[in-house]
């Protein structure tokens, strides 16, 4: 079986990052003046919005920053399995001995890929920080903390999920005690 490597679109996270730079600026604003002026709105909410809009999506934005310019590719996918790194809660290498299941969920207009294994404690034990959290939410969610999105990747999802089913297909068949 031959690797294949998509990359990270930099035009996507450009976007990404224009966005969070918009929220952080419509927070700072709530923040500091629509929470001071008379409204029928409790000032303490306001300012509360406000706040975690300018912590969340500077956290974005300095996340998309810095995968602007990083130089490794987005999603690996070779013999061994998938190896992840397009999201802040990516673990590296899944290994497709693991995976029991993909499957395609969507929120509003965003698809993405869940991969269901054989041990998802045991990978949220590998883990520690905002990571753990951002993956326990997802394994409360949805029953695994494993996600894979083609958000940041040159890369269409249909095609993705099309191409990750296939290789996991080839992988069981070519395993024994599957």
């Amino acid at each position: 079986m031959n690797k294949i490597e998509i990359p990270l679109s930099k035009t996507k996270l450009l976007f990404g990052i224009a966005g969070s730079i918009l929220f952080i600026v419509l927070g700072l604003y709530l923040f500091t003046t629509v929470a001071d002026q008379q409204t029928r709105f409790n000032p303490t909410l306001v300012k509360g919005i406000g706040l975690a809009s300018i912590l969340f999506f500077s956290t974005t934005g300095i996340y998309g920053t810095k995968k602007v310019f990083e130089k490794s590719v987005g999603l690996t996918i070779d013999d061994n399995g998938i190896i992840d790194n397009t999201n802040a809660s990516s673990i590296g290498l899944i290994k497709w001995a693991d995976i029991t299941e993909i499957r395609t969920e969507q929120v509003m207009s965003t698809k993405f890929l869940l991969i269901f294994t054989n041990d998802p404690n045991g990978i949220l034990e590998k883990v520690s920080g905002m990571k753990r959290k951002l993956m326990a939410g997802n394994m409360k969610m949805y029953g695994t903390p494993l996600s894979i999105t083609s958000t940041t990747l040159k890369y269409d999802f249909a095609d993705l999920e099309k191409l990750l089913r296939n290789r996991l297909n080839e992988q069981r068949e070519r395993m024994p005690n599957r």
